[in-house]
């Protein structure tokens, strides 16, 4: 049996005083949603002192319910140490998941 090849999907960070971008790209899903959580984590964990978490979703391809459970996930650790979190760029698809699940 072949196996299917793992889902295309980057996180990269940029950093300035106070805040975080995260640029997301390809497809959040069940097989990339823990990465994520854990990039997301990570600089939480480093940066005590931010104020501000950029998620960059421009480059998003996919959503998928486990994308969604991440996204809540992080949205719950920032909001835990007082962090921010902004959504920007949306496509369409995310816009409305985020309004339904209340991220933004």
């Amino acid at each position: 049996m072949t196996a299917l090849p793992t889902p295309y999907f980057t996180v990269t960070a940029e950093e300035g005083r106070g805040w975080v971008r995260l640029r997301l790209t390809g497809d959040l899903d069940y097989d990339t949603s823990h990465e994520l959580v854990v990039r997301a984590g990570d600089w939480l964990a480093v940066r005590p002192e931010l104020s501000d978490l950029y998620l960059s979703c421009a480059e998003l391809r996919l959503c998928d319910s486990m994308g969604v459970s991440a996204l809540l996930q992080v949205h719950r650790d920032a909001a835990a140490q007082g962090v921010y979190l902004h959504v920007q760029d949306a496509p369409p698809f995310l816009d409305r998941i985020m309004r339904i699940t209340g991220i933004q």
